[in-house]
């Protein structure tokens, strides 16, 4: 084989070395869960902003992805041996349809309503409203998780 026979054939070999699973963009609502299913075992799983989505690994080819907050990071699953094989955008989005936007002079207040109205504070909305109600939403988070 030529030298530059080797030299094509060189990225190919590489390619077969290791399959990366690229997967396409995933579309999660805020505060929903959806299953990913990965294709060989998985050691370790890295989230780039924990803001946005948070990720649960139920066993070496099961992960669960939840959408916090509106945005778009991305999820990483490696192997044992430290290679990559699974790859992904998160795109989290919010479902706005039930979204209330009551405006007080001059300042808004975002709610959900469905079925009820609960705050449900958005970025633009009044200052002392939209902190209390990160403060509560932070202070359960604490709660449910032992803190």
């Amino acid at each position: 084989m030529k030298f530059a026979g080797k030299l094509c054939a060189l990225p190919l070999a590489g390619a077969f070395l290791t399959q990366i699973a690229i997967a396409e963009p995933l579309t999660v609502q805020a505060n929903t869960t959806v299953p990913v299913k990965l294709n060989g075992t998985v050691d370790s799983v890295v989230l780039g902003n924990q803001r946005v989505a948070d990720v649960a690994v139920h066993n070496e080819n099961l992960i669960f992805i939840t959408g916090r907050s509106a945005g778009t990071t991305n999820v990483m699953a490696f192997n044992e041996n430290g290679d990559q094989v699974y790859a992904a955008d998160i795109i989290v989005t919010v479902d706005t349809s039930n979204l209330v936007t009551v405006n007080r002079s001059g300042e808004d207040y975002t709610y959900d309503c469905a079925p009820e109205c609960v705050p449900t504070p958005s970025l633009g909305d009044e200052r002392s409203f939209f902190s209390s109600v990160i403060g509560q939403e932070n202070s359960l988070d604490r709660r449910a998780q032992g803190k």
